[in-house]
């Protein structure tokens, strides 16, 4: 056990002790936001300096090609004091990693190395990725197989760049398990290929907590977000509105001693939109 790690599992005993005092009960997680949440009317630097006056404390960009933009929301995070801590991926849906097409998938690849400059380029330590879609034309193996050939071509540039590359589970009919997730996860064995767990994902066929102990400490990034069953139709709610039990996934946090960065994923809005969800943010990270 190194000196993080002692340290992080002082943190969860501390969170966990009843009677410990309000302030000692927070998680030692920074609250984040994604960049598209933010009112897209606005300019980049705008954008950024929202985010941080209504209480966040980094944001998640998508890849950003053009290197004006780049340069542009580089100079906003270092004026507003709001750092990117990861980068979206945006090419893994129209260009999946698991497609037979050697042409589809050279788009994914440039599309992750893009992310991965970007990251570099801005000091963030993780690109999100989807690694692969299951239709009608891939099948579960193929999917598996697929992307972990081309995951692993990434890893050279990923640890080069000492950069992450963070896998998310998504609706995408594939992982649709802990143990499916953490086994993928693990046979990279690579430390630059972990997991982007989005807590709000598997609500519709799972419990989050679980996940979150299953994978433990290969979590890298978090996304939160909730999600609610409305006469029979799902659809994604306001924080502390859905079927997640927040206070049980504030315990499996503590318990595997997470310490990083969480990201909200939700509809975008005004400043006063912005501050109530950071506000039930804030809830969520001290257990109530």
């Amino acid at each position: 056990m190194n000196r993080r790690t002692f340290l992080a599992a002082g943190a969860a005993a501390t969170l966990l002790r009843p009677g410990s005092s309000t302030a000692s009960t927070r998680l030692p997680i920074k609250k984040a936001v994604e960049f598209e949440m933010l009112p897209n009317s606005m300019s980049i630097a705008d954008r950024f300096q929202l985010a941080r006056d209504v209480g966040f404390e980094q944001i998640e960009c998508p890849t950003m090609p053009d290197e004006r933009e780049a340069e542009e929301a580089k100079k906003a995070a270092e004026k507003s004091g709001l750092r990117i801590h990861s980068v979206m991926n945006m090419a893994h849906w129209d260009y999946p990693l698991s497609s037979a097409d050697p042409a589809v998938v050279a788009q994914s690849v440039k599309g992750m190395e893009t992310s991965l400059r970007n990251a570099h380029f801005w000091g963030a330590d993780t690109v999100l990725l989807v690694p692969a879609v299951v239709n009608a034309q891939t099948s579960y193996h193929e999917a598996w197989v697929r992307s972990q050939e081309q995951i692993r071509k990434l890893i050279p540039m990923a640890q080069d760049l000492k950069v992450i590359i963070g896998i998310e589970e998504v609706w995408n009919k594939f992982l649709l398990s802990p143990l499916e997730f953490a086994r993928y996860i693990d046979e990279f064995s690579s430390p630059w290929i972990r997991a982007y767990f989005d807590v709000g994902n598997v609500v519709i066929f799972g419990y989050p907590q679980d996940w979150i102990r299953t994978l433990g400490k290969r979590i890298v990034k978090l996304h939160i977000k909730d999600f609610k069953f409305q006469h029979e139709v799902a659809k994604w709610v306001p924080l502390r509105e859905g079927e997640i039990n927040w206070p049980e996934v504030y315990k499996a946090l503590a318990e595997i001693g997470y310490v990083g960065s969480a990201t909200v994923e939700l509809e975008g809005g005004n400043k006063d939109y912005l501050a109530e969800v950071n506000r039930r943010f804030d809830l969520i990270l001290s257990g109530a």
